[in-house]
């Protein structure tokens, strides 16, 4: 026989009026269950609704550019069903008329005596469940893994009831995670937990046990109940397809993350998968949050007031908290990059995992500002091959280098607030009277700072010399710790190797750093003409806490005066 059913658009989560860009079926076009129907795009991402069952398109009611929301009606599907005697029978999997699937929860026995299955409904074998005694509770039944469309060995990431919980419907039981999207699975009626079947890590499927419940005394798993649990699932469920079309190769699993905590009176957040989703990417507690919906549900109105709320609170609060000046950043997810092709495993050496921690720190919590700016070293580049030769006899290497520091010694002198550290109160600065430059080398390790101690006191072939010293004594890391201690201006030059400009990180407690890139001829006008001249790329990073921009340019623009002429050097 043959029977109209109804399919509407299932539940999307938080999203109204979604578009429809593409109708995939026409009337009298046979489908088969899971064939896409429509595709539907958000904002941020397309999704399929797909055909509950199999059947015939009777009434297409839908087209493309239509806008829809859940509950509204996309076709009337021609259904055939088998007639066959009614009997008892585990719940079988259906869909409501809102296109969600119904969660199939066998048991150990039928669902209700008294009344036998619809004979039209149709009858897919149930998964098997466990076998367990019948309790005066209302009976022991297996709570299985519903289904989750295309997704298989989907993670656990959280288990959020245990052995001896007591649970209500729609309670929500584990979370699961695909690679863009969280479910949570709910309890398809009330009861308590007597055996877990899963733990936190494990990778399931569709059917695969969940846990063991006891159901309350006359309230076993009823049609009512095992009805409600499927519809948050499929919410779940389209939430996800919604976020972003499910690939077909299983992604890298992601991040474990810890199970949450009891509230004080035993119960877990009442949240949805989306709301928990974006709690975790803006490292929020659940339970510090207080939900405004029915039933205390948790919204995402109210996970923003509680961010607004904790922003508002002064640092040494956040601090207090555990939290370093305020900031609580989620750690990007693990990937599993040999999915893709071969890899190999390096090691990060001790240098470059201290500088990685202290580049870090300083790019969180100093503000960067990078100014760029260019300087005519034409006269000076002459000047220093003129001397080279005369300071190779006393075994110097002259390069640009030890002129570059001369002459940051000099605008450090006309701008002191360069030469400077910050209060850790932020209170007050601090003025150096002394001008010690850290120079970034590269070694095969990594990038290490030493300093040249007393700048301002030594002449350039002196400051040559000992660059060539210490340069050495970096590489051969045989450093004393007095050379990486005390800097308060730095220096990081790539002329040797290439590049335009860059935007060093300031080199904190300091609050200044110039970066310099590779000379080039270029062609500048001078005297009503173009002249080739060769220009020195600088890179100003500063923080903008203590130096504007307006300091930033006059202090580029000193330093290229200085650099284009060397007598200034002498003033």
């Amino acid at each position: 026989m043959l029977r109209l059913e109804e399919v509407c658009v299932p539940d999307l989560g938080d999203f109204k009026d979604v578009r429809v860009i593409e109708v995939l079926v026409g009337e009298g076009q046979d489908v088969n269950t899971e064939d896409p129907l429509i595709t539907l795009k958000s904002d941020k991402a397309t999704m399929d609704v797909p055909s509950p069952q199999a059947g015939k398109v009777n009434d297409l009611t839908v087209s493309v550019g239509d806008k829809v929301s859940p509950g509204d009606l996309i076709l009337v599907l021609e259904v055939e069903v088998m007639e066959r005697e009614a009997a008892p029978a585990p719940v079988p999997a259906s869909f409501n008329a809102n296109g969600q699937q119904q969660l199939e929860l066998p048991t150990g026995e039928p669902v209700n005596k008294a009344e036998p299955a619809p004979a039209e409904a149709p009858a897919p074998a149930p998964v098997p469940a466990a076998e367990q005694p019948v309790s005066e509770t209302g009976g022991v039944h297996a709570v299985n893994v519903p289904d989750i469309g295309d997704f298989h060995d989907v993670e656990v990431i959280e288990v959020l009831v245990g052995v001896g919980d007591t649970v209500q419907a729609e309670d929500p039981l584990i979370t699961l995670e695909s690679d863009k999207a969280t479910m949570d699975v709910p309890s398809p009626a009330g009861g308590t937990v007597v055996a877990m079947q899963l733990q936190k890590g494990d990778k399931v499927s569709e059917g695969a046990p969940i846990l063991q419940l006891a159901a309350k005394a006359g309230a076993g798993p009823a049609t009512e109940s095992v009805a409600k649990a499927p519809a948050t699932t499929a919410a779940a469920a389209s939430s996800e397809t919604l976020s972003g079309a499910a690939p077909r190769a299983r992604p890298a699993p992601p991040p474990s993350l810890p199970t949450p905590l009891a509230q004080p009176n035993g119960a877990i957040p009442h949240a949805s998968p989306g709301v928990r989703r974006f709690a975790r990417e803006l490292g929020v507690d659940l339970h510090r949050v207080a939900g405004s919906g029915p039933k205390t549900r948790i919204l995402k109105q109210d996970v923003q007031d509680y961010v607004k709320t904790q922003l508002a609170q002064p640092a040494a609060a956040a601090a207090a908290a555990g939290r370093a000046e305020g900031l609580a950043l989620p750690e990007l997810p693990p990937v599993d990059f040999a999915q893709f092709g071969d890899i190999e495993i390096r090691p990060l050496g001790r240098i470059k995992k201290l500088t990685a921690t202290h580049l870090h720190r300083a790019w969180l919590l100093v503000p960067h500002v990078t100014q760029h700016d260019e300087a005519d070293i034409t006269e000076l580049e002459e000047f220093r091959k003129q001397a080279k030769e005369e300071a190779a006899q006393s075994g110097v290497r002259l390069t640009m280098l030890a002129f570059l520091m001369k002459a940051c010694v000099s605008a450090l002198k006309q701008f002191p607030t360069f030469n400077a550290s910050l209060e850790s109160g932020g209170e007050n600065l601090i003025i150096k009277q002394y001008y010690n430059l850290g120079v970034a080398v590269d070694t095969p390790d990594g990038l290490v700072v030493p300093v040249i101690h007393d700048v301002a006191h030594k002449g350039v072939l002196d400051l040559a010399r000992e660059l060539g010293e210490i340069s050495e004594r970096t590489r051969d890391k045989q450093l004393r710790p007095q050379d990486l201690q005390g800097g308060t201006f730095t220096i990081s030059s790539l002329g040797g190797i290439g590049g335009t400009a860059f935007t060093p990180i300031v080199n904190a407690p300091e609050v200044a750093i110039l970066g310099v890139s590779r000379a080039q001829i270029k062609p500048v006008y001078r005297d009503t003409d173009f002249k080739p001249r060769l220009m020195l790329p600088l890179s100003l990073s500063y923080d903008h806490r203590v130096i504007d921009g307006a300091e930033a340019a006059r202090f580029t623009t000193f330093l290229t005066k200085v650099l284009e002429d060397a007598r200034r050097l002498l003033l």
